[in-house]
């Protein structure tokens, strides 16, 4: 069920898409293990946060953010699609998780999937192989985790409310911290409470869910968007 949604969707996106539709691939040359993205000194990270800050003529820090809003989004998204569909959560272990550059900004597989269901199952595979790039990701620029964790709530919002509705609000409480609390619904939408830094690059539109469009009433301060906010 889940192959099908995803084959679907690549071919409604003119087969532009961060995640192989069958997830699991034997990989070639092109490929790239997931855990060399977190091997210090980060080279391959920062050779990847660097193409995203060329390509959007951003400072590095908000290159980073938006590489992990691209990143963690293509991650989330089959657990989100697959939770909604039927329960079943396709976990693909970190030290079988393999990226490539793409169309997409990046493509993810794994040579192995496990099928697992829950919330528990996505937050385990959260902690697995989310948490430790935004280990990285924070070391290498200087971007807070709230930022970052708030991409990958987002990353679960958006599918369940644009390709198979699903109950976001309550997977992100039921997920708990670090996503829970991250985004506030409004009608048919959502509204995040960090922002991705997309905003900070000059003459762009905010994303139609970005914090700036909050609603003041909606909450007492304004969320901070500073790189070094915390967020």
């Amino acid at each position: 069920m889940l192959t099908d949604v995803l084959r679907r969707l690549a071919d409604e996106r003119g087969g532009v898409l961060g995640v192989v539709p069958e997830l699991v691939i034997e990989p070639d040359e092109s490929w790239t293990p997931v855990t060399e993205l977190v091997r210090e000194p980060y080279t391959l990270l920062a050779r990847l946060v660097d193409e995203t800050a060329a390509r959007w003529n951003a400072p590095r820090h908000v290159g980073a953010a938006l590489f992990w809003k691209t990143y963690g989004y293509w991650h989330a998204l089959p657990m989100a699609l697959g939770w909604a569909l039927d329960g079943r959560v396709p976990v693909m272990p970190f030290g079988e998780t393999y990226v490539k550059a793409s169309d997409a900004g990046v493509t993810l597989a794994a040579t192995s999937v496990r099928w697992e269901s829950g919330e528990g199952a996505i937050r385990e595979a959260l902690e697995e192989s989310q948490r430790p790039l935004v280990a990285a990701i924070g070391a290498l620029a200087k971007v807070g985790e709230r930022t970052l964790w708030g991409s990958t709530a987002e990353a679960f919002a958006h599918p369940l409310t644009s390709i198979v509705p699903g109950d976001y609000m309550e997977l992100l409480r039921r997920i708990g911290p670090p996503l829970d609390g991250l985004i506030e619904p409004a009608g048919d939408g959502y509204f995040r409470r960090t922002c991705c830094l997309w905003i900070t690059l000059p003459d762009v539109e905010p994303c139609g869910s970005c914090c700036v469009l909050l609603p003041k009433t909606r909450h007492e301060t304004p969320p901070k968007t500073g790189a070094d906010s915390g967020d």
